[in-house]
């Protein structure tokens, strides 16, 4: 199964990530990654119950607005380690969990800043150490 979480239902897309492989289901969730983790807990039970098992998560909401500080780190950074967090739960195999994939998006400021963005430089790079640490 691929979920995606997402504030934009893109029926296109979806139906394009279909026709890739029959055999995987595709679902689409409305989701805002700046919900607490709570509301990403809640709405993964909805989803676990739905579908059984989910094998990939895609953190990959993101935006590049130096003018908006907290709104930049709660999208890049909070809510990846909140929707992270939820779903490790459902797939923690100490747990008896099936185990997953996560692929946290991140950006190659992450690695080497630049002085026009630090606001986003600082965000890729906690997805990062965040990443390389749950790794």
């Amino acid at each position: 199964n691929l979920v995606i979480l997402d504030r934009i239902d893109n029926p296109a897309a979806i139906a394009e990530l279909k026709a890739i492989n029959p055999k995987v289901t595709v679902s689409f969730y409305p989701y805002d990654v700046t919900t607490p983790l709570s509301e990403a807990t809640k709405l993964l039970k909805t989803i676990f119950a739905q579908l059984k098992t989910v094998d990939v998560l895609i953190n990959g909401a993101g935006i590049l607005d130096d003018h908006q500080i907290q709104r930049t780190i709660a999208v890049n950074f909070t809510g990846l380690v909140n929707t992270t967090t939820a779903i490790l739960d459902f797939w923690d195999k100490r747990k008896g969990g099936p185990g997953g994939v996560i692929c946290n998006i991140g950006s190659v400021t992450g690695f080497n800043a630049i002085y026009q963005v630090p606001v986003y430089c600082a965000s890729k790079a906690a997805v990062v150490s965040f990443t390389q640490s749950i790794a």
